[in-house]
């Protein structure tokens, strides 16, 4: 006999066969508070896990001129001020690279595609990585 032997699954509606839905097995219950359909459901919580979220790296170029970057902060990035742009263009210039904007993961890539597309270096990582 297996090790690991569990208790038979409890059935109602009389024997096998009788009646409508005769021999169902109870539906699991769901533990409160966990959100797993049982004790023995050892998947994570089913509760709404929010999209990752990436950082939108511009990087530092010795091609594209300082007004032209900023232009195009403008232009792709939602919401962006012009102080904002001349602030994360400063910073990439000074530092290398600098933070455009964090958004979930399919935002991030679009958001690094036009960038991109407009002749920039960037990149995204997980707003958790390292620079």
């Amino acid at each position: 006999a297996p090790c690991c032997r569990s208790r038979p699954p409890r059935v109602t509606g009389g024997p096998a066969g009788t009646g409508p839905g005769g021999g169902v097995i109870d539906r699991p219950t769901t533990l409160p508070g966990t959100g797993r359909d049982s004790e023995f459901d050892l998947s994570p919580s089913k509760k709404k896990q929010k999209p990752k979220h990436y950082k939108v790296l511009l990087h530092n170029d010795d091609v594209n001129r300082r007004e032209y970057v900023v232009q195009v902060l403008l232009k792709v990035v939602d919401g962006m001020s012009m102080d904002d742009a001349i602030q994360v263009m400063s910073e990439a210039h000074q530092y290398g690279k600098a933070v455009c904007i964090v958004a979930p993961q399919p935002d991030a890539e679009d958001y690094c595609e036009q960038l991109r597309s407009h002749g920039l270096i960037a990149s995204i990582q997980p707003q958790g990585g390292k620079n």
